[in-house]
């Protein structure tokens, strides 16, 4: 068929594939003249892609790989997100008897990602004693500064929690607490379970009377467990 140029300003006869390659430049097409149709299914690939807007993330996602969430700094988490997790676990016993002398019974050391964050501090403890006198003290530590401990009043000692009353003088008696605490710092900082008795023995993970009996003188675990928590 010949090519034909006609008066009105438009070409007839011209088949396709006519026009030499590279003929067509981005300059040759008119604005909004290319539209989804004319595209080949698969032809837009990543290299391709600018930007994508939030509002084009619509329907059924896949599966995202925690290993690809890379570049998440902690304060892009969402508040009361965990952070991270530290836990000391006592598997041994240990005795303390009515010395006056402050005594640490287990630690552990964390080292938060902002100064926002809090630090939630948890402990599990198996204790028994050897008398109903209630002159001692269990509380947290910070670096070396009481934390999470009641008013003062007069020269009355001050704890974060107690112990409660035995009911078989052979088993011990779990005790759970925690508490919230705000270092706001990123340093490493070191948290302790404390102990002080004036008129009394208490035994850790084992029964106070430790008879030569398996019922009787069980082996437990302690644990301390501090969790950082987005603030």
């Amino acid at each position: 068929m010949a090519i034909v140029i006609n008066g009105s300003g438009t070409v007839t006869g011209l088949a396709v594939g006519g026009l030499p390659d590279g003929t067509v430049d981005a300059g040759t097409l008119a604005t909004n003249s290319v539209d989804s149709a004319e595209l080949v299914d698969g032809a837009v690939d990543d290299s391709h892609i600018a930007a994508l807007a939030a509002s084009k993330l619509t329907g059924a996602l896949p599966a995202i790989s925690g290993a690809s969430l890379t570049g998440l700094t902690s304060s892009q988490m969402p508040t009361g997100s965990i952070l991270q997790v530290v836990q000391t676990v006592k598997t041994d016993t240990a005795t303390y008897v009515s010395s006056q002398a402050e005594k640490d019974i287990m630690s552990a050391t964390i080292t938060p990602s902002s100064t926002s964050s809090k630090i939630l501090i948890m402990t599990s403890l198996n204790v028994s004693y050897t008398s109903q006198n209630w002159e001692w003290r269990f509380w947290f530590e910070r670096g070396g500064t009481d934390i999470g401990i009641g008013d003062a009043q007069d020269s009355r000692p001050r704890a974060t929690f107690g112990v409660p009353k035995v009911i078989d003088d052979y088993m011990p008696a779990p005790i759970s607490f925690t508490y919230m605490d705000t270092p706001s710092t990123t340093s490493s900082t070191t948290y302790k379970l404390k102990f002080q008795s004036w008129n009394n023995q208490i035994r850790i993970n084992q029964a106070h009377t430790d008879a030569n009996s398996s019922q009787y003188s069980p082996r437990l675990i302690s644990t301390l467990t501090l969790m950082e928590i987005a603030g």
